[in-house]
């Protein structure tokens, strides 16, 4: 008996193979998914974070702080373990020369030189003729005078008076007196030590006429009148200056009328000897 093919069903058929090189394709849900509710997705459980990584800087503070630590320790035990240090001796044996005789002769070379002048410098200067008079409230005998006084007696109060505080003035004495038609002022002023180069610059600045071979400076006379402070009253002038180690003596005549070089050159030459 012949039986005829039976057609398979759809059911049983297996899936089409797809051709090669063609996409996969999903594949057809058995059952259609339930659609989610609001219910459903506020009740699911929330992602879980990952493990927090450590930052570098915590981490670089971290390891200063506990090698710090650690090092310090380390030390610290390390000297606690070694055995103290003596201290050196606090005296030291003194340096020693050897003996040898002190030439004298040496010795005062290298020594500063004294002064030249010191002492009492009213004992060194000229006394008044007896037939003289004072001149106003000027001191009539030997005696010590400020830098102020002494700058009252120029034109240039002012500037003598800086001049003589800046440049070394120590000490002076002086001695004023009124004879006939002549006024005489005879000085001494003294300079530090370290400042004799102002004491020598005070005789220089001007052509001088010797008063005395051997003497450190000269002599000058007006020709012609000069007035006196404040006044129409004329007068010449007259003076001798010269140096001797820190001290300047300064001799100045005024008169009616030209001074005679003789009377200024006699005083000078008195006081200089007096001097040396």
């Amino acid at each position: 008996m012949t039986t005829d093919p039976v057609a398979p069903s759809s059911v049983d058929a297996p899936p089409p193979t797809p051709p090669a090189g063609a996409p996969d394709l999903p594949s057809a849900p058995s059952e259609a998914a339930p659609e989610a509710t609001p219910e459903a997705t506020s009740e699911a459980t929330p992602p879980a974070r990952g493990p927090r990584r450590p930052r570098p800087v915590l981490l670089l503070v971290s390891g200063l702080v506990l090698g710090t630590v650690a090092g310090g320790g380390v030390g610290y035990a390390i000297q606690a373990n070694r055995p103290p240090t003596p201290l050196p001796p606090v005296q030291v044996a003194l340096p020693s020369y050897p003996a040898g005789a002190l030439d004298p002769a040496v010795a005062a070379a290298a020594a500063p030189s004294p002064l030249a002048i010191d002492g009492d410098l009213r004992k060194l200067l000229l006394s008044a003729p007896s037939a003289s008079s004072a001149w106003d409230d000027y001191p009539d005998t030997p005696s010590w005078v400020t830098a102020g006084e002494l700058a009252e007696h120029e034109g240039r109060t002012a500037a003598v008076f800086k001049q003589l505080n800046t440049r070394g003035f120590r000490r002076a004495v002086e001695i004023d007196w009124k004879q006939g038609d002549l006024k005489v002022r005879v000085s001494l002023i003294q300079y530090t030590a370290d400042r004799a180069a102002e004491a020598a610059a005070r005789t220089l600045g001007r052509p001088l006429e010797p008063f005395a071979p051997e003497a450190n400076g000269g002599y000058e006379v007006d020709s012609t009148a000069s007035y006196w402070a404040e006044t129409t009253e004329p007068f010449y002038g007259a003076d001798a200056v010269a140096q001797r180690g820190t001290v300047v003596m300064e001799v100045k005549v005024f008169g009616t009328r030209p001074v005679s070089p003789e009377v200024l050159k006699d005083l000078a030459k008195r006081q200089w000897e007096r001097l040396v």
